[in-house]
């Protein structure tokens, strides 16, 4: 089975293009929007959210089935400390542009959340700030398509966004993915990702992990590589695009990743009805 958790903001209808390009190879299950249940809150560290991760997939792993971890952004995070509680559960884990955080950087995380300042910047304020009321959802569909980072996202991939995360209300259609779980997510970020990765390390020493990054993410960009390149080693692929490159080019997404996969050795968790 392949387990896929989502970016942050982004229900896991997003990703419904790229799930129909790995459904004749793998059985997919996602959770469908994380942060929102209140059994599950958004707290620093995002140890909730790992739980939140562990309970889905309690609900559909078959018996011992062996399970992939992907993720993109916030999921490839997630995919990662879910591997490192539970590794006994899986068989490799697939980062999307998810770079791992580590030295003085992640100190410099950890300073900001101390004395409050983790809500005043980017990527947190400009959630913070984010339209989330539209006159319908065509509308809002009208609105994403106008703004850069969306224009460049696979047209399919942008109505089934608008399909799974704009809900009708009895005022117009708002975002499903409330701004304020985004920002707090954003807000809460792990500064410990690199003791994290050093940790599933050293407990199931050969485990492959992976990872796909875009070639113009400004993310990776701002964290760099090197801890990311000690985790996955050999196992690492690029993607011509941006942070959000799954949403730009699912198809050579689903690609990349497949060939990933069979790089590092993992066959199909079950054969596929042709």
């Amino acid at each position: 089975m392949l387990f896929f958790s989502h970016a942050n903001g982004f229900p896991a209808g997003t990703y419904r293009k790229l799930f129909a390009q790995l459904e004749p190879h793998y059985r997919v299950a996602a959770p469908d929007c994380y942060g929102h249940d209140p059994l599950f809150p958004v707290t620093d560290g995002w140890r909730h959210l790992v739980r939140q991760a562990a309970h889905e997939l309690a609900l559909v792993r078959q018996g011992d089935e062996p399970v992939i971890l992907v993720g993109h952004s916030l999921g490839g995070f997630l995919s990662l400390m879910l591997a490192a509680s539970e590794p006994a559960a899986v068989r490799a884990v697939v980062m999307l542009d998810s770079p791992v955080l580590h030295g003085w950087k992640a100190g410099v995380i950890r300073a900001a959340k101390r004395v409050g300042l983790a809500a005043r910047v980017p990527p947190a304020s400009v959630a913070w700030r984010r339209r989330d009321r539209f006159a319908s959802p065509d509308d809002a569909l009208t609105h994403f398509a106008s703004k850069p980072v969306f224009a460049r996202w696979d047209a399919d991939v942008l109505r089934d966004y608008v399909g799974c995360g704009v809900c009708r209300r009895e005022d117009g259609a708002g975002l499903r993915f409330a701004r304020d779980v985004e920002a707090r997510i954003y807000q809460t970020l792990p500064h410990d990702l690199g003791r994290v990765a050093s940790r599933l390390r050293q407990r199931v020493p050969g485990l492959p992990v992976g990872f796909i990054r875009g070639t113009r993410s400004q993310e990776v960009r701002q964290v760099g590589l090197a801890a990311t390149r000690r985790l996955v080693g050999e196992h690492m692929r690029q993607i011509e695009g941006g942070h959000l490159f799954p949403m730009e080019r699912p198809a050579q997404t689903a690609g990349e990743l497949l060939g990933l996969l069979a790089a590092m050795g993992v066959a199909p968790s079950l054969p596929r009805a042709a």
